[in-house]
C-alpha cells in the first residue's frame, strides 16, 4: 500500500474521532487518523495537572494580555493560565458573528475530549420521536431501539458511572458504580421526590469517571482536576482509551498538524477518493487516498470541511444537495437556575472533591403535560461548603478571622437548568470567503439565536428551580438568568442532520453523506434534534454503530 494511501481516513481525534480510530482499526483497517493541532501525550503533556494553585504565576487565573489575545475565550470560564494551550487561539482562527455565539474550540490530538464536562446520559423516544410529534423540522430516521445496543458497547468501554432508577424518559444503561451524593443533596432529593410526588427526581450525575479499574485505567480519585489532564486514566478521553486501544492493533497512523482542506472527491464514482490536508507546520498542501473517511471534527468544523469541498459539482458543498448542510445549528440554553443556602448540617462534610453533580431528570411536557413551550430541559447543581477563600466582613483581620477560615463556611445548594434548543432552518453557518484564518483558508460565518420557544422555556427553568429547593427546605433561594448566548454549552449539534430523504437531511441512518456515501459525518453535526441532555454519550454509540456498518458495507463492496 502506498505511504498516502489508507483503507480509511478518520478526520479530527475528538470523542467521536478518537472512537472511529479505535473502531476501524479494531475491525483490521488501516487508518490514518487526522489532527490540526498537536500532539498531546498521555501523561506526559499533562504539565498542570499536579500543581497547586500557588504554583501558577497568577493563581490560575487570567491576565490583561490574555484578556486582550482571547477576544472569545476571556467570555467564559476556558480562559484561564492553567491549560491555556489547550484552547484555540482566537487571532490565528477567527471566525465572523453574524449573531454573537461563543464558539470555544481545543485543536490538539484529543480535541475537547481532554476538556469536557463528562456527564453521559442516554436519549429516550422521547428524543428520538420529537421532531415527529411536533411538527419541527424532520424525524429522526432511528429510534431508541436501534442505537440502545450501541448505547451498552460505548458506556461498557468508556466506563460510565452512574444510578439505576427506571424512568422512560432518561433509560437506564451499563453502569459503574454511581458516586455518591452528600448528605445534603442526599435529603434534597428525598424531599423533591416526597413533595413532588414522585414526579421529579434528582440523581446523582452519570459521569465519564470510572469508579473501578478498568482498561488499564486507574479509578476516579476525586481530584476534580479533569480539565488539565488526569494521570491516572480516570476519565474517559481520547488519550486514555480510544487512542491507546487504536494504537494496540498496529493499525493506526497519527499525523498531528494537519488541518482537513477538502474532501477528494470523484464525481464518476460519486464517491470520496480521500482527504487534501494542509499541513500547519510547512504550508504544504498533502493528499491522501482511502476507502471511507470518517469526518469527526466537532459540528461547525466537519461542516465547514463539507462545505469547502466538491464546489464544483455542489457550489454549497459536499452534502448540499439538500440544502441543508450548515442549517440548524443548535447547543443547549442554560446560565440560569437557583441557590440558596442550607442550614443544619454544621457537623457535616463530605469526602474529596467529587468531579460530578446531581442530575434532575427532565419532567416537563411528558405524560400529556402543555407548557406554551415543547420540549425541556434537565438540571445539573450540586450541594457543598464554602473553603477559606470566603470573605467573613465581620471578621476581617487578626486571630480570630485566622481561626475561623480554618473552619468549613457555609453549606449551599443550586441548580443551573440545560435546555433543549428547537432546529431553527435560519439558525446557520456559511462560508466567510471574504475573511481568512491564519493559514489562508475561508472562516466561518455564523448566525444563531434563540428564539421565543427558549426563551419561555427559560422563564419555568427558573421558577422550578426555585420552587424544588424552597420545597426541600433550602433558605434564601434566589434565581438568576445570567444570559446565554448560543455555543455557550459547548454542544453545538445539527449543521449535517440524519434524516430519511436526501431532499431534507445531508446524512442517511447509517450517518452516511447522500451525495457519497463512502464519507461517514457522526459527530454533533449529525443531531436532527437536541434533546435537553448532553450528547456526547450519543455521538459515541453513533460512531461505533456507523463504523460497523462502514465495515460491512466496504466487505460487500457496496461502498
Amino acid at each position: 500500500m502506498p505511504d498516502n494511501t489508507y483503507d480509511a481516513i478518520v478526520v479530527g481525534s475528538g470523542i467521536s474521532g478518537g472512537w472511529a480510530a479505535k473502531e476501524l482499526t479494531e475491525k483490521g483497517l488501516k487508518v490514518l487518523l487526522l489532527e490540526r493541532g498537536e500532539n498531546i501525550e498521555h501523561i506526559k503533556d499533562y504539565v498542570s495537572t499536579n500543581k497547586a494553585p500557588w504554583e501558577f504565576p497568577h493563581r490560575g487565573g487570567r491576565t490583561q494580555e490574555m484578556i486582550k489575545d482571547y477576544p472569545v475565550l476571556k467570555r467564559d470560564y476556558p480562559l484561564n493560565e492553567m491549560n491555556l494551550n489547550w484552547w484555540v487561539k482566537d487571532k490565528e482562527c477567527p471566525y465572523t458573528e453574524v449573531k454573537r455565539f461563543d464558539w470555544y474550540r481545543g485543536y490538539h490530538v484529543g480535541g475537547r475530549s481532554l476538556m469536557w464536562g463528562r456527564q453521559c446520559y442516554r436519549w429516550s423516544d422521547f428524543d428520538f420521536e420529537a421532531n415527529a410529534k411536533d411538527g419541527i423540522a424532520i424525524d429522526w430516521p432511528i429510534r431508541y431501539k436501534d442505537i440502545a445496543p450501541w448505547y451498552d458497547y460505548a458506556e461498557t468501554f468508556a466506563g460510565i458511572s452512574g444510578s439505576k432508577e427506571g424512568l422512560p424518559q432518561l433509560p437506564d444503561g451499563k453502569f459503574m458504580p454511581a458516586m455518591e451524593m452528600n448528605c445534603v443533596e442526599k435529603d434534597v432529593a428525598a424531599r423533591i421526590k416526597q413533595n413532588f410526588g414522585g414526579k421529579r427526581n434528582m440523581i446523582i450525575g452519570r459521569t465519564a469517571n470510572i469508579t473501578v479499574p478498568h482498561e488499564n485505567r486507574t479509578n476516579c480519585q476525586y481530584r476534580n482536576k479533569c480539565w488539565l489532564g488526569c494521570p491516572f486514566g480516570g476519565y474517559f478521553s481520547t488519550q486514555s482509551a480510544t487512542l491507546p486501544a487504536a494504537m494496540k492493533t498496529g493499525n493506526l497512523t497519527l499525523r498531528p498538524f494537519s488541518i482537513a482542506k477538502e474532501i477528494i472527491y470523484d464525481k464518476d464514482t460519486k464517491k470520496a477518493k480521500g482527504v487534501r490536508i494542509l499541513d500547519a507546520m510547512d504550508n504544504k498542501t498533502y493528499d491522501y487516498f482511502s476507502k471511507i473517511v470518517f469526518v469527526n471534527a466537532s459540528a461547525l468544523n466537519s461542516a465547514w470541511l463539507l462545505m469547502n469541498s466538491a464546489t464544483d459539482i455542489w457550489p454549497g458543498g459536499l452534502g448540499s444537495s439538500s440544502g441543508e448542510l450548515g442549517h440548524n445549528l443548535m447547543d443547549h440554553h442554560f446560565r440560569v437556575g437557583a441557590s440558596g443556602s442550607v442550614d443544619g448540617y454544621e457537623d457535616k462534610y463530605y469526602y474529596g472533591k467529587r468531579p460530578n453533580g446531581i442530575y434532575v431528570v427532565r419532567y416537563r411536557n411528558l405524560d400529556g403535560e402543555k407548557r406554551d413551550y415543547i420540549r425541556g430541559f434537565g438540571y445539573q447543581g450540586g450541594a457543598g461548603r464554602s473553603g477559606w477563600a470566603r470573605e467573613i466582613a465581620e471578621l476581617n483581620i487578626g486571630g480570630e478571622y485566622k481561626d475561623a477560615l480554618s473552619e468549613p463556611g457555609q453549606w449551599t445548594m443550586g441548580m443551573t437548568a440545560f435546555g433543549e434548543m428547537l432546529p431553527y432552518h435560519e439558525n446557520m453557518i456559511t462560508l466567510d470567503k471574504d475573511k481568512k484564518d491564519k493559514w489562508g483558508m475561508p472562516v466561518l460565518a455564523i448566525d444563531c439565536e434563540i428564539k421565543d420557544n427558549e426563551k419561555k422555556m427559560r422563564v419555568d427553568m427558573a421558577n422550578d428551580a426555585k420552587e424544588m429547593l424552597e420545597a426541600a427546605g433550602i433558605k434564601n433561594v434566589s434565581t438568576y438568568d445570567n444570559d446565554y448566548y448560543p455555543g455557550m454549552g459547548i454542544h453545538e449539534m445539527g449543521t449535517a442532520r440524519m434524516g430519511k430523504d436526501p431532499k431534507t437531511s445531508v446524512l442517511n441512518e447509517w450517518n452516511q453523506v447522500w451525495d457519497a456515501q463512502n464519507v461517514f459525518v457522526t459527530d454533533g453535526a449529525c443531531m436532527t434534534s437536541a434533546s435537553c441532555v448532553n450528547p456526547s454519550l450519543t455521538y459515541m454509540a453513533l460512531t461505533a454503530r456507523a463504523c460497523d456498518h462502514a465495515v460491512k458495507e466496504l466487505k460487500k463492496m457496496n461502498i
